[in-house]
């Protein structure tokens, strides 16, 4: 059995002289009062020959509506407690959260009903500075806020905010 794998993309930004990274908070009644511990990057599994990156940046306009271009930074994989290893990328730019628009997902709702609903794979996204965004993640994805933040103190790995490398966004 191949073990499931994921790719994501880690967007962040400089605003008022702290560093945000923007997550996502799934969608669907399991989540849907769950706060802290259950935001994630947005990412998504992808099979064996799919090229990573590619797959984050599907994933990433998948969930959230927007198309992301620019210089996208590799992150250490992480293998989650399930076993599934996650691929993420670095990249700075700017999204409106308000904006967001995920694409939905069908299940039996409520359980045994034989009722399906539909339900957005992504019910909202936010920015958040890295003590929150540390509280608000999957336990299992810190270790990317912690990585990029080391990468940001560095600035040798990660372009300064404003550099000319910053991701665009287009809706």
């Amino acid at each position: 059995m191949a073990k499931k794998r994921s790719a994501g993309l880690l967007l962040y930004r400089k605003s008022c002289g702290s560093l945000q990274v923007f997550l996502v908070h799934p969608g669907g009644p399991f989540w849907a009062k769950k706060d802290n511990g259950a935001w994630s990057i947005p990412k998504g599994e992808f099979e064996e020959g799919e090229d990573a990156l590619e797959t984050a940046r599907r994933e990433f306009t998948e969930e959230t509506s927007f198309s992301i271009d620019g210089r996208f930074v590799p992150l250490k994989a992480i293998k989650q407690p399930s076993g599934k290893v996650v691929s993420a990328w670095a990249i700075e730019g700017d999204a409106d959260a308000a904006m967001l628009r995920s694409n939905t997902f069908r299940m039996e709702w409520p359980p045994k009903s034989g009722q399906e609903q539909e339900f957005p794979e992504v019910d909202r996204g936010g920015w958040f500075d890295l003590a929150e965004a540390r509280r608000k993640l999957l336990p299992g994805q810190v270790p990317f806020v912690d990585e990029l933040a080391e990468m940001i103190e560095s600035t040798s790995s990660v372009p300064r905010p404003g550099a000319q490398s910053r991701g665009s966004l287009i809706r």
